[in-house]
């Protein structure tokens, strides 16, 4: 019988796990749960979607800028040359290269955690599609990253953006800010995550779109919110 710890259960005792929760509810006790911990948690949320991804027009894909970032250090490595290698590099990118940057990838050097490419690298970059494709890496045009403007994608990797795409069961999940936030940023984050998969809802989704929103932290409870009051929020 796993033994449940003290904090646990007074973690637990501030919560019903069936009852719905407002985003502001939830973080308070997220937060109030994360402030015994001896490193800054992560805000994580996840959305089950009434979706089937293996269809073509329910596929649920994009980037999100949250307005104060995931509190998260993101290492970028950008396929450029010349004057837009220089520009990628004055933006802050960590590793910037051509041949060179392939053959470190297809050796297994992969210190980074975003991928942005100039579109005249793309034929270089569709070579290492097996490698990236499954580590959901491959830039991409319609997520900003197959861009000649590498200043701003460099930025916006480092200032936060953060791609989401829905699962084969149809959920999507992110983390959207560290336990340490101020309690208004991270609802902000939240909220701002929310309305940005309401937008992206696709062609083919019928019914209820957003089904279970659920808010955790590395080492907290899974409080649920309820959807429907998100909803009506944006409505309003």
């Amino acid at each position: 019988m796993t033994k449940i710890s003290k904090h646990l259960k007074a973690v637990n005792a501030k919560f019903d796990r069936e009852t719905l929760y407002s985003v502001e509810e939830a973080v308070k006790i997220l937060q109030e749960s994360a402030k015994s911990r001896k490193f800054d948690e992560t805000i994580d949320i996840a959305l089950n979607l009434g979706i089937d991804p293996k269809h073509a027009d329910q596929q649920v894909r994009g980037m999100v800028s949250l307005p104060h970032g995931t509190g998260a250090t993101v290492r970028v490595a950008v396929f450029a040359r010349d004057a837009k290698a220089d520009e990628a590099k004055a933006a802050g990118a960590d590793v910037i290269g051509a041949e060179d940057l392939m053959d470190k990838i297809k050796a297994g050097e992969m210190d980074f955690d975003r991928v942005i490419a100039t579109p005249d690298m793309m034929p270089l970059v569709g070579q290492l599609g097996q490698i990236l494709g499954p580590k959901g890496m491959m830039p991409n045009p319609k997520l900003g990253t197959v861009t000649p403007d590498v200043k701003t994608a460099v930025e916006a990797a480092k200032g936060g953006a953060i791609e989401f795409r829905a699962e084969k069961e149809g959920i999507v999940h992110a983390g959207v800010g560290k336990s340490s936030f101020a309690a208004d940023k991270v609802i902000e984050n939240v909220k701002s995550f929310i309305e940005t998969i309401q937008k992206a809802r696709p062609a083919g989704a019928k019914g209820t779109f957003i089904k279970k929103i659920t808010l955790s932290s590395t080492m907290g409870p899974g409080i649920k919110i309820d959807p429907a009051a998100e909803a009506e929020q944006k409505a309003a």
